[in-house]
Formats: structure tokens, C-alpha cells, sequence
């Protein structure tokens, strides 16, 4: 079930944060699939996104392989305490004042940093989205770094990491190459609320708005 992660991946935890990981993901009857690049910096991407569940899969599947993920957070978010508790966890803010827009100071912080696991969810709501955000992959082209995929399927409780993709400037090209990954390997926890791509890839007909 553990997949095995080279020393350049950025890290975090010890050997009993991975055990109770990997001890919660079997109790819930999970196991890991793939294999993970030995890359110090990667945009990491997570689909198909219906249910809040998905973010205790995610963060499950984190812990149980002692990996540093980061997130981009508002800068406003960080006054106070709370400040060194979400830089404890991995985010990292972003000043919405900045000439500098959401993707450059993303592409700064990964290409400063010693080794950065930048997490986004591209579909960017668990809503039927009508379109994947470009954000990761720009951040990924700007930042020259390949972008990982992690698949999600419910129907047979396996979290998959696919092959990383180098963003070549074709977004059309290299999001047809991403969906053809995640097609055979996930299964929507709420299939109604899939995103309009993911429909599209797998030929179902794409619900807008679908309910709770």
C-alpha cells in the first residue's frame, strides 16, 4: 500500500503520523495506487472533486506518506495565530494587493523554495463545474515544473497517482492528456456532480448545478 517516495520529495511527519494514516485509510478500506516522481517541486493535482469526503481521503493519503503539501491562501487569513498554525500546514499566502497576480506569486514561491508540493484542485468546486481552472497549469509551465495527478475513485476506494505531465504552452493538448489518465481510474463519490470535462472524457451527459 505504501508507494515508495525518493529523498528529493518535500517531507513531512515521522513513521507513527504515516502508521495512523495508512491505519485510517485501511480501517476505511483504501489503498494507494501509482508512484511519485523523486522531484523536489511538482503542482499536484486532485479529480474528480463532489463531496467534502474527498478532502479527508486527500489529507489521509497525505499523512500516510509523510508528504509536505502546500496550499495558497489569502494573506489576510494569516493575522494573528493563525498565521504560524496554516504555515505549520503548509499554505502559503498571497497578497491580492499585489501588482503581481495569484499564478506569479505562486511560480515565485515554488521557484524560491528548497522543494514545494503545490496542491490544487483544478475543478475548483465540488458543484458540477463547467470547466477546469488553467491555474494550475500555468503555474506549472511558469514555474517549469511537472504537474502530478491524483485520482480519486470511490466504487473501488483506491487513491491513483499518474504519470507527471511537463505542461508543453498546448493547454487543450495537455488537459486531453490529464483526462485520459483520470478516465479509467476514478469514480465521483456524487457522479452527478462530476465536472463538464470529466463527463465529457468518459461520454455521460454533464449535469449543471446539480443539488445536494
Amino acid at each position: 500500500m505504501t508507494l515508495s517516495i525518493g529523498t528529493q520529495v518535500p517531507r513531512r511527519g515521522n513513521v507513527l503520523s504515516r502508521f495512523i494514516g495508512l491505519t485510517f485509510l485501511r480501517l476505511l478500506g483504501w489503498r494507494l495506487e501509482g508512484s511519485i516522481p523523486n522531484l523536489p517541486r511538482m503542482v499536484m493535482i486532485g479529480a474528480p472533486h463532489t463531496s467534502n469526503m474527498d478532502g479527508v481521503i486527500a489529507i489521509a493519503t497525505l499523512v500516510a506518506l509523510g508528504l509536505k503539501a502546500s496550499t495558497m491562501i489569502k494573506d489576510s487569513a494569516f493575522k494573528g495565530v493563525m498565521g504560524p498554525i496554516l504555515r505549520g500546514f503548509g499554505a502559503i499566502p498571497i497578497n491580492r494587493k499585489s501588482p503581481k497576480g495569484v499564478v506569479e506569486q505562486s511560480v515565485d514561491a515554488i521557484t524560491t523554495s528548497d522543494g514545494m508540493l503545490l496542491l490544487i484542485a483544478p475543478e475548483g468546486t465540488r458543484h458540477s463545474a463547467p470547466e477546469w481552472k488553467r491555474g494550475y497549469w500555468h503555474i506549472a509551465l511558469g514555474a517549469k515544473v511537472p504537474v502530478l495527478p491524483a485520482a480519486i475513485d470511490y466504487q473501488r476506494k483506491i487513491v491513483t497517482f499518474g504519470p507527471p505531465l511537463t505542461p508543453t504552452g498546448d493547454h487543450g493538448a495537455d488537459l486531453a492528456i490529464l483526462l485520459n489518465f483520470y478516465a479509467p481510474h476514478m469514480g465521483a463519490r456524487h457522479p452527478q456532480r462530476m465536472s463538464r470535462p470529466l463527463c465529457e472524457r468518459l461520454g455521460q451527459t454533464w449535469q449543471p448545478e446539480a443539488d445536494d
